[in-house]
């Protein structure tokens, strides 16, 4: 361990000794704790954590009522203790809104998090952010997997989870060390608790009760998956059996409740074909079950060497290790980070990933070398002592305790959000009537008010939009989320089949007989088809889509500088915004957004006057997209000029667009607004709502001004009842969005063009909200802290 590492781990210990030395926990100062984890009888190792934690806490200290919030998993329903009070189907994302108004009814006094991105529903897990913004108690958050590479969206989720928590747990030194340089965590919230484990009983080891009397037995155990190497190990037994015949490797555990519903036995039957191959299968014994603590203690007692063969480097925590290292275990683990932080100091021994022979000849010298292998164990035994569960639970109520004083110190006693405060709750995402309008081939184009109309086909403009709604659902965390991932395939393969090789071109047409009605599509089309693949390539996560989808990109590309609509320009420039998302400052990209941008910017200054600044003579369609694409632009290539004229334009578009009782009014498709003539009132088209949300949208992240966001709330409200009629274009019951406003009705037919402009203006104001939330609060507590910092130092 670096002297860096031991002091980090010496003031956490003092700070929290501190803590544990006052006692206060027994005086009252917590009474009641609420954990959110999965519990047993669930199978999996934080379930296994969860159990062990609130049976230690409520052991070292009687007078606590602490109960559970336990995780469900897809389809499975538990036979939960009494403990568990409350339970969360992972998917149900209004379970979390009512677990939080559960907890903050409760008069708990904190919140033990207990935190695996695969637990929880959504994106990278993201639904328990549903809870954790309602909640009005601490939390402090154990973090069993910290990723030093996170993807968009699990660093997304982390940074939020972090900014939400008090106090945050890790388990070892290095997942710190993460935190610190990958996350910016500030080292005054992290408390570092090694994993508990039970204090081991000293048992003598009864090989002969568990059938392996007289041999010498290697063990690994814990649920079964194809990470854990075991194959390796496998590999190495016939070197280990020619120089110690008697050694048997004992594999305990059922195969992982996930792995074992989407591949069935798979890994396990590989495995024993693997020994039989190789001439070992009398020497390995698999015990495909879940066993309980007492028949632990007693199958690791008979062990002569501990092995975790894990192929995952990123490993920050293993329950099964920590268990085997307290039991004063000989063990062999690959160098996964946990693993060499808790072997270090001959605690144990690091044989290399994927390596049959080093395995076997680490195994042989420690059965060849009893001292060697004694003394190991001594160590660890010693250094267990620190990792048992009663040390442990006395650190986490520490940390509880630490975690409601902060929160104390700056929160009001009593908290009643007003509507400024939390506006509004939007609608859930619904996709009923998407799915209806989407069929084998693509979405179709218009509806019969809620019926999939067949005699207008198809067209890439929507599929465009549906591909790009799909993307922001599942950024947003939406579910389901395998719903939302099949439309999105469905969406992208038809942008695929629109994409004309020969000429460089989208075709736009395509009738319900799977006939294309053009050669070459609209240049608009053309626009909105590489703004839907850049935002695939620049926020998907799904490496095989992404690659399709920017082979597409690349290719339709070339063809953009010759257009001469600035809406295809405008489209165009916003999905070079997304692609570089991914991809950064491609020289080729690159060059088209400065020409494209030039040329837009060109385009409004010879229009614009004083009286009108705006690109064309004319306002038509999807206005706004002209001043978002230029805004965007603009702030990417460093040109005030653009920003300025852009935020000119959108400010007038606003102004322009609203009827004297305060509701949006967006330019009417019949007729539109020519300059100095009569504006259009009707129809109004959901399209331009959705537009103008959008642009406002990109000026409050470019501007940071929250006017922007005001207005972005206020266009929204346009779709649900805020407009002339007083009436809501969106079907709550199928998800849909009626096609538009007549002066005296409503179209009740609910296209796709009109439905995915208010499924996007959703996503987009849910994202927009969420990210500006996790700063406000990101600043808050910087503030707090400074002001703290400068308290001490007066």
């Amino acid at each position: 361990m670096t002297v860096e590492s031991a002091t980090f781990l010496r003031e956490h210990a003092r700070s929290i000794g501190a803590l544990i030395d006052q006692n206060r926990l027994r005086s009252g100062a917590i009474r009641k704790l609420a954990v959110l984890g999965n519990h047993m009888p669930r199978q999996c190792g934080i379930a296994t954590f969860t159990s062990d934690l609130t049976d230690a806490l409520q052991r070292e200290y009687d007078e606590l009522d602490c109960f559970v919030l336990a995780m469900n998993d897809k389809g499975n329903r538990h036979a939960y203790p009494d403990r568990v009070r409350f339970s969360l189907a992972e998917a149900d994302l209004g379970a979390y809104q009512r677990a939080a108004d559960f907890l903050n009814a409760s008069g708990a006094d904190a919140l033990s998090l207990q935190h695996e991105f695969g637990i929880f529903g959504g994106r990278a897990g993201s639904h328990v952010l549903a809870l954790l913004r309602e909640l009005r108690i601490p939390t402090v958050t154990t973090l069993h997997t910290i990723l030093s590479r996170p993807d968009l969206a699990q660093r997304a989720v982390l940074d939020e989870i972090l900014q939400r928590s008090e106090r945050v747990v890790v388990m070892s030194e290095h997942g710190a060390r993460i935190l610190r340089d990958v996350y910016r965590a500030r080292d005054a919230r992290i408390d570092v608790i090694p994993h508990g484990i039970p204090v081991f009983p000293q048992v003598a080891a009864s090989k002969a009760k568990l059938g392996l009397d007289k041999k010498t037995v290697i063990m690994t155990f814990g649920l079964l998956s194809p990470d854990k190497g075991i194959e390796h190990v496998i590999d190495a037994l016939p070197a280990i059996i020619a120089r110690h015949p008697d050694v048997v490797y004992l594999v305990l555990g059922a195969t992982h409740p996930h792995v074992k519903e989407q591949h069935g036995e798979t890994y396990r039957l590989l495995l024993e074909e693997r020994a039989k191959k190789l001439g070992v299968a009398s020497n390995i014994v698999f015990h495909n079950r879940f066993v309980g603590h007492d028949e632990l203690v007693q199958f690791l007692s008979a062990a002569d060497v501990y092995i975790t063969p894990y192929l995952n480097e990123e490993q920050i925590t293993s329950g099964t290790l920590a268990y085997a290292v307290g039991a004063g275990k000989a063990t062999l683990s690959t160098p996964y980070h946990y693993a060499r932080e808790l072997l270090a100091d001959g605690r144990g021994v690091i044989i290399p990933f994927r390596d049959g022979r080093a395995t076997a000849d680490a195994v042989c010298a420690l059965l060849g070398d009893e001292t060697a292998r004694l003394a190991m164990q001594a160590k660890a035994a010693s250094y267990g002592k620190a990792m048992t569960w009663p040390v442990v639970a006395r650190s986490y109520a520490a940390s509880f305790e630490r975690a409601m004083t902060d929160y104390k110190s700056r929160t009001p006693s009593s908290y009643s959000p007003t509507l400024t405060m939390r506006p509004a709750d939007l609608p859930e995402l619904n996709l009923v009537h998407l799915r209806a309008m989407t069929d084998d081939t693509g979405l179709l184009q218009h509806a019969t008010f809620d019926v999939p109309s067949y005699d207008d086909g198809y067209c890439v403009d929507d599929n465009a939009r549906g591909l790009r709604a799909m993307v922001l659902a599942e950024e947003s965390g939406a579910e389901p989320l395998s719903e939302i991932r099949s439309l999105a395939g469905r969406y992208l393969a038809f942008v695929s089949h629109a994409f004309d090789r020969s000429s460089g071109r989208f075709r736009n047409f395509l009738s319900y007989q799977r006939g294309w009605t053009e050669r070459v599509g609209s240049e608009d089309s053309h626009g909105r088809s590489l703004w839907a693949l850049g935002s695939l390539v620049g926020r998907s996560t799904d490496g095989p889509r992404r690659r399709a989808a920017r082979g597409l990109f690349l290719n339709g590309l070339p063809a953009t500088p010759a257009f001469e609509s600035p809406r295809a320009w405008a489209y165009t420039l916003l999905g070079i915004d997304e692609y570089a998302l991914a991809f950064g400052q491609e020289a080729e990209v690159e060059s088209v957004r400065a020409a494209l941008a030039q040329a837009l910017y060109a385009r409004f200054e010879a229009s614009q006057s004083a009286t009108w600044p705006w690109f064309e003579h004319s306002l038509t369609y999807c206005n706004a997209r002209l001043s978002q694409a230029l805004l965007t632009s603009g702030a990417r290539l460093g040109r005030s000029d653009m920003v300025d004229a852009a935020l000119r334009s959108l400010e007038w578009l606003l102004s322009v667009q609203r009827s004297n009782d305060g509701c949006f009014a967006p330019i009417g498709s019949n007729g539109f607004y020519v300059k100095d003539g009569h504006k259009a009132e009707f129809d109004q088209q959901p399209v331009e709502a959705g537009a103008m949300l959008s642009a406002c949208l990109t000026a409050r992240r470019v501007t940071g001004q929250r006017f922007w966001s005001e207005q972005a709330r206020w266009l929204f409200y346009w779709f649900v009842g805020q407009n002339h009629r007083r009436e809501s274009l969106y079907d709550p019951a199928t998800g849909g969005c009626r096609d538009g406003l007549h002066a005296e009705s409503v179209n009740e037919n609910q296209g796709a063009e009109s439905t995915l402009s208010f499924t996007m203006a959703l996503l987009e104001l849910r994202l927009a909200e969420r990210e500006v939330a996790l700063r406000a609060e990101s600043e808050e507590r910087r503030a707090s802290s400074q002001s703290a910092m400068a308290a001490v130092s007066a």
